[in-house]
């Protein structure tokens, strides 16, 4: 008979019935009696009633009737803490049974009971078993750390069970070490500041030796800690990769993922010019092409790890694309991701493969993924050259078959390819324009418009085709209203005799008939080109295009790097960094590859964190482009906001961009005149270039005014993420003004030119307060330092941490994105002393819950010149009184934008310790006001 009759009976009054049972003499009876709680357990009754009597039976040698009383137990114990005590004398007996199985069965079961007031009482039988003689029992007890950490991280740490768990990585059993590194990373990943795993090479080569004989989830486990490590050079990078090498053979594909990271992070260290370089790259591609046979779930992750691998380094896989041909079963969603990868791996020697196979695809039935094969046509046009030709008389066929979508989509690409290869493939418009009507899509609608605007002078009826668009001008999508103003006025510039009619209809219903102000800013700004100046007009709305690039979907390099970092983990199949998408972020680490250390090039090195960063925490990478590339360039690029006003337009992103020249235009382009400085007057004091700082030449150090504390310049921008440009900087605060001291190095072969700067919004409105001025072209190996004077008045958006600042710097070779936190007491202002009464009114008018507590260590100054070194950075002393032989410091400070915080600062002579408690009606300032102090005092 099977267990399955615990669960089929409904009878009432059971419970006294059970009671009766379990305590009864016979051994059987009380077996049956505690299924049957349990199965009444599962199915979700509540049988807490018989805690007492379910735990009177632990007292038995049937390993079966304890694992189930045990099971009961970790059940209920949340529920009925003061039960749960009776059971810790046996947990205590049951650590030191003679058999390992019941031993490591109690010390499983202490770890789950999540009771405060039974952990204290474990802590002794863990040590033991810590110590076991027995690698099951040693192997259970190491998980056990982690939970008991989780609990109660003070007492793990008081009991000194973390170093216990380190001895255990030297440990002679595989299983017990990879169990000790599964606890050690739980435990490190919740308090990333801690260095728990202290990995060195002595404890890398015990790993390693682990990694063969422990089962596959720790091996899992192994190749993770592995994956944190950062070789001290190349030859260990290989060396670790060579003994890694063997699991890319493992049947789990968990293990073969893993392995796949550590390798990949790894060869960033190796030289190219290395034979194993090669032979590794050629290891890699097997591996990951037998995953692709497994079932559909797990082939899509695979492929989403594969997608990664594909864009870092091409060439595993550049000779696999069969594999990544779609088969008539496979998923949707593998498909789809399939044909990305092809994309991505499409080159000269195999295009005629991939086109023969698109097409086929782009005659089946389902529609996204028709579309997608579709529009992969394209992308193979625009990335390899000599496919083009092929690509766009493939797409007229496909034109031909008159499906509405296809046609549709094909239309979408052909612009992409047209304004790749201009005045190459235009002789196909005609066949375009007869699919006219069939255009139900914005975006399909939007390219054929911007294909008529752009070769309106070879469409004998483009005037026509365009009024035909115009009749239902306020049914359209803003995407299609803002294409079609654009190609309106080309036409009209084009040919201005037919067109003027056409042109003042357009431009009245987008000033005057609309409500989006996108519309609306572009419509007068053409307004006021046209009427003022049509040979401007001309130059601006017909500029030459610049080409669109090969690959447009690339993940940011900072980002892919950072996700290579997680491959076999979710953010790998998100393809987006865990703090992301982990609720509070508590314990996200962000990760890179490591420097190459066989490269020449100029990289950033771990140790430098960016000015007020605590060490070991890194600011929040600037997300993808989609969300902050929008933000970022709809701010004009320009003067900052104390300039005269100038006339400006938020450039809708995706729409075509009607300045032609893209950011140049707004930055300062060929013809572009830059407006004069606002002079003022050097005694008030103004933060101007060439001004203040000059005179006390704040850059160099020599002269400076006692002002507040400053960090040492970091690396904010490594040259190998800004095609070559190296950006250095630190945050100062003198006389009431906030500067950015940058410096900046041209790593690069070419000249770097028409400098701009722009902030993205954040939590104090930091904005520059003048343009960055170099006054010279960068030449290569050049290096200029600059004082950017900032002010707050800048646009207010609160970011997370609180002190981040995203940073886009323009030159005349790209757009980069950078972040960086600046440290809190820059924004402390002179008038922040309190007066005393208000000081005391305010401390009790602020609720007691907004108050917080933190400790400064390690710092061995007395109250005096504690006092002094604050006021220097205006954190400002009210009164001080000694209290018991402490002395006690009132303090006040008041930032930027108004906020106050009030400081109590408790030091007791000769202890290098301080308590310092903040009250502020803002509490999630007191963290950052905290560094600020550790930061002043400790520097």
């Amino acid at each position: 008979m099977t267990d399955s009759k615990y669960f089929t009976t409904t009878k009432k009054g059971e419970i006294f019935e059970l009671k009766a049972e379990l305590n009864s003499d016979k051994k059987e009876k009380k077996k049956e009696a505690v299924k049957k709680v349990i199965a009444s357990m599962t199915v979700g009754k509540d049988v807490s009633a018989l805690f007492p009597d379910v735990v009177n039976c632990m007292q038995t040698d049937n390993l079966e009737l304890k694992k189930l009383v045990y099971l009961y137990l970790m059940n209920y114990a949340k529920s009925q803490p003061d039960m749960a005590i009776m059971a810790v004398n046996t947990f205590v007996k049951d650590c030191e049974d003679p058999n390992p199985l019941i031993r490591a069965l109690a010390v499983r079961t202490m770890g789950c009971i999540r009771v405060d007031k039974i952990t204290e009482y474990l802590c002794e039988p863990l040590r033991k078993c810590l110590k076991d003689e027995d690698p099951y029992v040693r192997k259970t007890a190491a998980v056990c750390v982690a939970k008991l950490h989780d609990i109660n991280a003070q007492l793990v740490e008081d009991q000194g069970f973390l170093d216990t768990l380190k001895d255990l990585i030297s440990d002679s059993n595989p299983m017990v070490v990879a169990n000790a590194v599964a606890a050690l990373s739980e435990i490190a990943e919740s308090h990333p500041s801690s260095n728990l795993l202290d990995l060195n090479p002595q404890s890398i080569n015990k790993l390693l030796t682990a990694l063969n004989e422990c089962t596959e989830w720790g091996q899992i486990f192994i190749l993770d800690c592995l994956a944190n490590y950062t070789p001290k050079d190349d030859r260990e990078a290989q060396s670790i990769c060579e003994r890694v090498t063997p699991r890319l053979s493992h049947a789990n594909s968990a293990v073969v993922l893993s392995a796949v990271k550590v390798l990949m992070k790894f060869m960033e260290m190796l030289s190219k010019d290395l034979d194993y370089y090669g032979t590794l790259l050629k290891k890699l591609a097997p591996p990951l092409v037998t995953l692709l046979s497994a079932e559909p779930e797990l082939q899509y992750v695979a492929l989403r790890n594969i997608n990664l691998i594909v864009q870092k380094r091409p060439e595993i896989l550049k000779h696999e694309m069969k594999v990544f041909f779609v088969k008539y079963n496979d998923p949707i969603y593998v498909k789809l991701e399939k044909l990305d990868i092809m994309i991505r791996l499409a080159s000269q020697a195999n295009i005629a493969q991939v086109l023969a196979e698109l097409k086929e695809y782009a005659t089946e039935v389902d529609v996204d993924f028709v579309r997608k094969a579709v529009r992969a046509i394209g992308r193979c046009a625009i990335k390899v050259e000599q496919s083009a030709e092929r690509c766009v008389s493939t797409l007229l066929d496909l034109i031909q078959t008159k499906v509405n979508y296809v046609v549709q989509e094909a239309i979408v690409v052909i612009k992409d390819i047209f304004r790749k290869y201009p005045n190459k493939y235009e002789s196909v418009i005609a066949t375009l324009c007869e699919n006219l009507d069939s255009l139900d899509e914005p975006e399909a609608r939007a390219a054929m418009i911007w294909i008529v605007g752009e070769y309106a002078e070879r469409i004998d009826n483009a005037d026509e085709l365009l009024e035909g668009f115009l009749e239902g001008f306020h049914d359209e999508s803003t995407q299609v209203q803002l294409q079609l103003l654009t190609a309106i006025v080309k036409l009209f510039l084009k040919k201005p005799t037919e067109t003027q009619e056409l042109v003042q209809q357009v431009l009245s219903l987008a000033t005057q008939d609309s409500d989006n102000p996108d519309l609306r800013d572009r419509g007068y700004i053409y307004w006021r080109l046209l009427s003022t100046d049509p040979v401007a007009a001309k130059e601006v709305v017909l500029a030459e295009k610049p080409l669109i690039s090969e690959e447009t979907d690339l993940i940011e390099p900072t980002l892919l790097d950072e996700l290579i970092c997680y491959i076999g983990t979710l953010a790998s199949v998100y393809h987006k960094p865990p703090s992301a998408f982990v609720e509070g972020g508590r314990g996200v680490v962000h990760k890179s590859l490591p420097p190459r250390t066989a490269s020449s090039e100029s990289t950033e090195s771990p140790e430098t964190a960016p000015a007020g960063a605590p060490p070991g925490e890194q600011p929040d990478v600037i997300p993808a482009q989609g969300d902050l590339l929008g933000d970022l360039l709809n701010l004009d690029l320009g003067p900052p906001v104390s300039s005269p006003p100038l006339a400006t337009t938020s450039v809708q992103m995706g729409a075509v961009d009607l300045l032609g020249g893209g950011l140049d235009s707004l930055i300062g382009g060929p013809n572009f005149v830059a407006p004069p400085a606002a002079t003022v007057p050097a005694s008030l004091g103004a933060p101007i270039g060439g001004g203040l700082s000059d005179l006390f030449d704040l850059t160099s150090g020599v002269g400076t005014l006692s002002g507040s504390y400053v960090a040492p310049k970091a690396v904010w921008l490594p040259a190998m993420k800004a095609k070559g440009l190296e950006i250095l900087g630190t945050f100062t605060r003198q006389v009431g003004s906030i500067s950015m001291d940058l410096q900046l190095t041209n790593k690069a072969l070419q000249v770097m030119t028409d400098f701009a700067i722009q902030f993205n919004r954040n939590s104090f409105g930091l904005a520059p307060a003048a343009p960055l001025q170099v006054h010279a072209p960068l030449s290569p190996n050049q290096t200029v330092e600059i004082s950017l004077p900032l002010n707050t008045v800048g646009s207010v958006m609160k970011m997370e941490p609180l002190n981040n600042l995203q940073v886009a710097v323009k030159n005349n070779i790209d757009v980069f994105y950078f972040s960086t936190l600046y440290p809190l007491h820059i924004l402390f202002v002179e008038d922040g002393k309190m007066d005393r009464q208000m000081f005391l009114a305010t401390w009790k008018d602020i609720p007691n819950e907004n108050e917080a507590q933190f400790q400064i260590r390690d710092c061995p100054l007395n109250a005096e010149a504690v006092s002094s070194k604050l006021q220097s950075s205006n954190i400002f002393t009210i009164a001080k009184r000694n209290v018991e032989g402490q002395d006690m410091l009132y303090q006040s400070l008041k930032l930027t934008n108004g906020i106050w915080v009030l400081a109590e600062l408790r030091i007791q002579p000769g202890n290098p310790s301080f308590t310092l408690s903040l009250k502020c009606r803002a509490p999630e300032v007191s963290q950052h006001v905290y560094q600020a102090y550790e930061t002043i005092l400790k520097n």
